[in-house]
């Protein structure tokens, strides 16, 4: 019997992330065959922004060696102790926007995404200008990207809920949009 049940503690994300504000559009899980690596995606919005311009992607990646180290870890302890917090999954938040025809400046939105991600939510601005045809504008695609670290130890312990993280990403969602109608135009 698995120590951590994943596909519980994604169910539990999934209900966390609608406590936060979010509404969840789609769920996938992918397993590897040969390898058995697993990978949990989930597509959220935040309430005020179904329908709207904007895709938050989340992505929880299972690697199984971690997985059954974690497992042997914890058989090996006595009834009382805690595990070691040396064990985590990757845990990737994606936002991404359509093509904007007034794209923003990267280093003035990597700046004040900076503020709102703050050290615990640090975040990444990627942008890609794109010519529909050599006749037309440059449309800028941009992404954001956070990447966590989530503690089986505190999965196993009922504390890992990601309760700021996904106040953070309440707020960098609503700032982008905010600003989305305006870069749209």
């Amino acid at each position: 019997m698995a120590v951590i049940d994943t596909a519980g503690y994604v169910a539990e994300l999934k209900d966390h992330a609608t406590d936060h504000g979010f509404h969840v559009h789609d769920e996938r899980h992918f397993v590897e065959t040969y390898s058995l690596r697993q990978a949990w995606e989930v597509d959220l919005h935040p309430e005020e922004g179904c329908g709207g311009p904007l895709d938050l992607h989340l992505a929880l990646e299972v690697d199984p060696r971690v997985l059954l180290a974690f497992e042997d870890v914890v058989m090996g302890l006595p009834e009382e102790a805690d595990p070691p917090d040396e064990f985590h999954f990757p845990l990737t938040f994606t936002w991404g926007l359509p093509p904007l025809p007034q794209g923003p400046d990267l280093l003035q939105l990597a700046l004040e995404l900076s503020g709102i991600g703050g050290v615990d939510l640090p975040l990444e601005v990627s942008g890609i200008d794109a010519f529909p045809s050599a006749t037309d504008p440059p449309e800028r695609r941009i992404t954001v990207l956070a990447r966590q670290q989530v503690s089986l130890a505190r999965v196993l312990a009922g504390e890992e809920l990601l309760c700021d993280v996904f106040d953070r990403c309440l707020a960098v969602s609503q700032y982008l949009l905010e600003r989305a109608p305006k870069w749209l135009e």
